[in-house]
């Protein structure tokens, strides 16, 4: 029973540390008397969501920051399949090495490798360009999106690969028309994480894009901290909800789609 009672106490604490920033987010976003204390705003208004509701604080920023994740997103989930599937299909003594070779790479943090990625983004004329920029945020989220598709297409019986081979279909069509179908959990699920991951950079597009009209939502966020003599904390609460609302939108709309796990039962039938 105590036993219980503690993991219940420690669970509760651990739900508080991640609740008590969340309320206070949302009742600093009414509050145009917001601190860094989680108190309820004594008259309740909508003012600070009106005042970053402009083109240049938010629509710009937010367009941005979909088409550099968005593009970075599909690129990433590309390469990962295409990647993935040898990896997958074919048996050989250099898979394991290399998969580990992958998993390395993830553990390399990032500023350790800006140095050197900046100074060939200025020779290669990539700097302040939100292709570059979203090319180095789909290679920095591929290693571990490879690890990821593998494992899901793993789960896809080779069976029905050689069923599309007998029918005369190539390596190809087999991966875009057999496995990739089957493929959908895992795939929202790769498509999820790498988004979020790219969403949330704050130091890549930092380093790599100089133009303020071209900044994604996650730096604009920090003029909040810099352009004037102190931090609206109002206007930063609700610039925050704003900049988090596409997330979360997306994850509602294809979140359908995690819980129908591979429907493989009936495709291997007869």
């Amino acid at each position: 029973m105590r036993r219980r009672l503690a993991a219940d106490a420690a669970l509760l604490l651990v739900a508080a540390a991640f609740l008590l920033p969340l309320a206070w987010l949302v009742l600093a976003s009414i509050d145009n008397d917001a601190t860094l204390r989680v108190s309820a705003p004594g008259s309740p208004t909508l003012d600070n969501f009106s005042a970053v509701w402009t083109d240049e604080i938010t629509f710009t920023p937010m367009l941005n920051s979909l088409l550099l994740c968005g593009g970075a997103t599909i690129l990433t989930v590309a390469c990962a399949a295409l990647a993935a599937y040898p990896l997958s299909r074919f048996r050989s003594r250099v898979v394991r090495p290399y998969l580990l070779t992958v998993l390395f790479t993830t553990c390399l943090p990032i500023t350790a490798i800006m140095v050197p990625v900046y100074g060939l983004f200025v020779q290669v004329n990539l700097i302040d360009t939100m292709y570059g920029t979203a090319l180095f945020l789909a290679a920095s989220q591929l290693p571990f999106a490879i690890w990821l598709m593998k494992n899901f297409m793993d789960g896809v019986p080779v069976i029905l690969e050689e069923a599309a081979w007998t029918d005369g279909a190539s390596w190809p069509q087999s991966l875009i028309r057999v496995i990739l179908p089957l493929m959908g959990p895992g795939i929202t699920v790769v498509m999820i994480y790498s988004f979020i991951m790219m969403w949330g950079n704050f130091f890549v597009p930092f380093m790599l894009l100089l133009s303020p009209e071209q900044l994604p939502a996650s730096v604009s966020i920090f003029t909040f901290f810099g352009n004037y003599g102190q931090v609206v904390y109002g206007q930063l609460a609700a610039f925050s909800i704003l900049y988090s609302t596409p997330v979360l939108l997306l994850y509602i709309l294809i979140s359908r789609r995690l819980g129908g796990g591979f429907a493989l039962g009936g495709a291997v039938k007869g």
